[in-house]
């Protein structure tokens, strides 16, 4: 995980050293707060709506516990549900519906 954040640490740095090549300021207010970027226009609990992301496209979100995590950042993938999962996990996708699945 701390490896994660540097590399978005380092990602933002250099999208804001190239001009024309940086995040909006809503994400990089969201992304500062620690939120995430979701497609749904209300967040799912324990998020919290934050403000907006990629020009007014999706909801920041902002975890209000500290026992919840993306989906891919426990190793998963998201999936729509219309496909089967050998092995679902814990962990929250970006859009409403889709599941999280370790194996397909």
């Amino acid at each position: 995980m701390k490896l994660f954040s540097c590399l978005m640490a380092l990602l933002l740095f250099l999208l804001q050293a190239v001009p024309g090549l940086g995040l909006p300021r809503d994400t990089l207010r969201c992304l500062e707060y620690h939120g995430y970027c979701f497609h749904l226009k209300s967040c799912p609990e324990p998020f919290a709506a934050f403000g907006t992301c990629y020009r007014r496209r999706r909801t920041c979100c902002v975890d209000t516990t500290s026992n919840f995590h993306i989906c891919q950042d426990g190793g998963g993938h998201c999936v729509p549900p219309e496909i089967r999962c050998l092995q679902e996990q814990e962990g929250l996708c970006p859009r409403r519906g889709w599941k999280c699945c370790t194996e397909v």
